[in-house]
């Protein structure tokens, strides 16, 4: 039983470093493949694996200027801050 467990375990890490550290072309054509079949994945595989499988946009980025889109109020120039430490 205990074998079963760590085994499970493994091959759990194994898949989440895959698909963590994988090209994003292949998760793509995994998640577009999984969602194709229709099996019936619950919610919390769904929504990652739809969100591989979305077309991505041109330039290749992952929609991280999205979060600025929502609130333009962020979107400006940041300042920088300078901290000097006092020689002594």
């Amino acid at each position: 039983m205990q074998n079963l467990v760590v085994s499970v375990l493994v091959a759990g890490c194994f898949v989440y470093a895959l698909w963590t550290l994988g090209p994003k072309a292949a998760r793509k054509r995994l998640a577009v493949a999984l969602l194709d079949w229709k099996l019936p994945l619950p919610e919390v595989l769904k929504r990652p694996l739809a969100a591989a499988a979305s077309p991505g946009g041109g330039c290749g980025c992952n929609g991280c200027d999205r979060s600025q889109a929502k609130n333009p109020a962020s979107a400006g120039p940041k300042p920088v801050l300078i901290v000097r430490k006092r020689q002594g």
